[in-house]
């Protein structure tokens, strides 16, 4: 597990709290700096997974009390090597993932609707037009990975998890302007392009089997994996982006190119991708014990969450049955 150092400037008087409410914690070392006569820096060196035990019981019994910012920086090494702690038996053994607001401060990162997002978006879509429209898979696999679809997904499944309004709404923005502008991008090349409905790597995007529901749920728990553990989540965003780029690109060329029915199939396709991704990406934050510090937060949390994912299972329970009546209506299809 990689490490973090944890830094803030308190007053001199107060220097002495931290180290109290530090004994006996996991933490590999800790050093009080002066400043001046008034302030004085703290550094706390520990493991990345004791590190949302120690910001909680700062912010509980001290933070509260004075005006400071707190500093999480990652560290890539340290000299000497020092032997690897064990919790107290006494102490429950920490989680293996990066703290609430490390976790928080990447998501909220990866999900912002800036210009370098929206041209990924146009980016990203064109080339996934071309390779669906050349029946290219290579090009379609490149396409996602420049794909933005990670962040504004993970987003809302992290805020569902902590009940969080503010990053649900941040998540929706972002997301909703993602598709409609690689929707209205595909429909507008559909016209030009006029895709034929023989197409192989498009009609593949029509259909939905069991393949797709788990390629969804996989794409969806990996993504959440990826942000808690700290790791590089690029390669995971290929995988997400796989799952629901080229059904929506399919969607709109579809359309474009006049095949409403190969369109709906397609936009059936993505829908069913939101849905299990997102629904994944609770489940496994859930696992990992992610959930807000304050005991009236969670509370909140946990009722915004048992709705989201009845939410979530009711609109993947009436697809379900969507999709099994237009195979029955339509058998050949």
């Amino acid at each position: 597990m990689a490490l973090r150092l944890i830094e803030l400037v308190v007053p001199q008087d107060s220097s002495g709290k931290i180290e109290q409410l530090l004994k006996g914690r996991q933490i590999l070392d800790q050093k009080r700096l002066p400043l001046s006569d008034k302030e004085v820096l703290v550094r706390i060196l520990l493991r990345a997974d004791a590190t949302e035990e120690i910001l909680d019981l700062l912010e509980k019994q001290f933070l509260n009390q004075i005006d400071t910012r707190v500093l999480i920086i990652p560290v890539e090494g340290i000299w000497p090597l020092e032997e690897e702690q064990k919790p107290p038996s006494n102490k429950k053994k920490p989680p293996e993932r990066i703290d609430r607001e490390e976790l928080y401060a990447n998501i909220l990162d990866a999900a912002r609707c800036s210009k370098t997002y929206l041209m990924m978006i146009l980016l990203s879509t064109i080339v996934a037009a071309l390779g669906l429209y050349t029946n290219n898979v290579t090009v379609i696999i490149g396409a996602m990975v420049i794909a933005p679809m990670l962040g504004p997904n993970m987003a809302l499944s992290l805020g569902t998890t902590l009940g969080d309004l503010s990053l649900i709404r941040h998540a929706l923005w972002t997301g909703v302007v993602g598709i409609a502008l690689a929707a209205a991008l595909s429909i507008l090349l559909g016209l030009i392009l006029h895709v034929s409905p023989s197409s192989h790597e498009s009609l593949l995007r029509t259909h939905v089997g069991i393949n797709d529901f788990a390629i969804a749920l996989a794409a969806g728990s990996a993504g959440s994996l990826a942000f808690t553990t700290g790791l590089s989540a690029t390669l995971i965003g290929v995988m997400v982006s796989l799952a629901v780029l080229p059904s929506l690109v399919t969607f709109g060329l579809f359309l474009g190119s006049g095949e409403p029915a190969l369109a709906f199939g397609a936009l059936l396709l993505f829908a069913m991708n939101i849905i299990c991704v997102n629904l994944a990406g609770i489940v496994t934050f859930l696992i990992k014990g992610i959930h807000p510090a304050s005991w009236w937060e969670k509370d909140r949390a946990i009722k915004a969450t048992r709705i989201a994912i009845a939410l979530w299972v009711l609109v993947l329970g009436a697809w379900i049955a969507l999709f099994f009546l237009l195979s029955y209506t339509n058998p050949n299809k």
